[in-house]
């Protein structure tokens, strides 16, 4: 075991005048299993590049173990996975990586395929199971979940709680509980390491926080309490000190000395009220603000909105998914849930109206109105005030939207090509919440998206209850949202 450890690290971006961090301070073990969360664009990505020498920085990274990061650049994805694994962990044996495939559930014949014809899910698991063969090597994880379903996360979970040595950044609480044993978090003020899962955390955090809320409002008390004594008594004293006109020489000796030591009291009481305005002054100062959302739905004026009868799928002669049927009536949240493959976006781009081959009937409510959040970002350009006057959505409520899910107002002018992955998220869904629709359809809208404001999303879904079809691999999500699953 040896340390990593991190001094008055400091680093903003070239043009920039805003440091992302700033003098910060902290060592891990070399063998820790690290969760990594904050809220979007806190810099837990640019941290993992840093770490990487990616960027110039002033202040001291030092490591006896080399660093190595996820996802793995492949430069030749038309080379055969077995070549481009070769490159990446040369010394391992091929006995100890049809191991780590075996464990990770990938067949032994992607080896022989060329790497561009696996799955998102099967270049994951493949990229992961190579750096893990390399010796003495630190892991930075960014982001692994956002192209496995359910069971692969389980899988990759499974597979990492059995390891050692590495950062994981992922925003799925369930994921990281099951094979983190500490946490780093990015606050709004510092950057902070506790022992345990990301539950435990959250739950640290929150107590923390309720601490300081308490404390914050009895200071407040006590600081107003002191202002109104501190003034009296310093009125008092003056009205004393004024008494000694007219007196005698012995009845001004004592009212100066009485008019003194009520002086000498005000003072006291205005040191008291100074030591609580600074004990006040460093509260609060990681407290995450979660503002509620709100959306307004279309009611239709009947229940059945959309139904699927036998549906089966096809692009040209190969089909994705067959014999699929359900009903979407107002009011109901449903989760498709099944493998990368199965069908679960072609099901969404069918209901949206796009033009696919199918068999089976479908049923489509006459002048449906569908708001939709794709699960691609990459098309996102130019500014938000654009984007809103493009999408015919109110600007001021889609900022005001986007400032609850912790837009600072500096994003406001950048260009979204800019923007973290679950910025780019939160656009789409902002830009959702704007519109009023009587059905949602959500294409994996978590993915990138921060803790926080993916329990935001929450209690906005189980508050307004609006009629909702939603693809999502978060399972503490589902479970809390999903009125009916369907399974593919």
């Amino acid at each position: 075991m040896s340390k990593i450890s991190i001094s008055n690290l400091t680093f903003c971006y070239e043009g920039s005048y805003d440091n992302i961090f700033e003098n910060v301070s902290f060592s891990i073990d070399s063998d820790w299993k690290l969760g990594f969360t904050g809220r979007n664009g806190r810099g837990k990505t640019t941290f993992l590049h840093l770490l990487m020498g990616f960027y110039t920085y002033s202040g001291s990274i030092s490591s006896l173990m080399d660093f190595e990061y996820f996802p793995f650049p492949v430069s030749d994805k038309s080379a055969y996975t077995a070549d481009i694994i070769r490159t990446i962990c040369g010394d391992a044996q091929e006995w100890e990586l049809r191991r780590e495939l075996s464990l990770l559930e990938v067949a032994e014949d992607v080896l022989f395929r060329p790497f561009e014809t696996l799955s998102n899910g099967e270049q994951t698991k493949v990229l992961l199971a190579a750096l893990f063969l390399k010796q003495n090597r630190f892991l930075l994880i960014d982001e692994p979940t956002n192209h496995l379903d359910m069971h692969g996360r389980h899988t990759v979970s499974r597979y990492l709680n059995a390891k050692k040595s590495f950062i994981l950044v992922s925003h799925d609480r369930m994921f990281l509980d099951n094979c983190v044993d500490h946490i780093l978090s990015i606050n709004r003020s510092n950057i902070e390491i506790q022992k345990g899962n990301f539950s435990s955390w959250l739950k640290n955090k929150q107590l923390q926080d309720q601490y300081e809320l308490g404390k914050n409002e009895r200071l407040k008390k006590d600081i107003k309490r002191l202002s109104a004594a501190a003034k009296r008594t310093a009125e008092w004293s003056d009205k004393v000190e004024k008494g000694k006109i007219g007196s005698g020489i012995y009845d001004r000796g004592y009212i100066g000395h009485k008019a003194a030591k009520m002086m000498k009291r005000s003072k006291a009481i205005e040191e008291r009220q100074l030591h609580a305005v600074e004990e006040k002054s460093v509260l609060l100062k990681n407290l995450e603000k979660a503002d509620s959302l709100k959306l307004s739905s279309l009611l239709y004026h009947s229940d059945r909105l959309t139904e699927l009868n036998g549906v089966s799928i096809f692009y040209g002669k190969k089909q994705v998914c067959s014999d699929i049927s359900f009903v979407i009536n107002q009011g109901d949240m449903i989760a498709l849930r099944g493998k990368n493959g199965s069908g679960k976006s072609s099901i969404i781009n069918l209901i949206r109206g796009e033009d696919i081959t199918y068999t089976g009937s479908l049923y489509k409510a006459q002048n449906l109105v569908i708001s939709y959040v794709s699960q691609e970002t990459s098309f996102l350009s130019g500014n938000l005030t654009q984007f809103a006057l493009h999408s015919g959505i109110d600007e001021s409520l889609f900022k005001a939207i986007l400032r609850k899910l912790d837009f600072s107002r500096v994003q406001f002018e950048k260009d979204m090509s800019d923007f973290s992955g679950g910025q780019k998220k939160k656009v789409l869904i902002a830009k959702s919440l704007c519109e009023k629709a009587h059905l949602y359809i959500w294409d994996e809208p978590l993915n990138y998206i921060d803790v926080l404001s993916r329990m935001q999303i929450e209690d906005l879904l189980l508050s307004y209850k609006p009629t909702l079809l939603f693809v999502e691999h978060d399972s503490a999500f589902c479970e809390k949202i999903a009125t009916t699953i369907v399974n593919l």
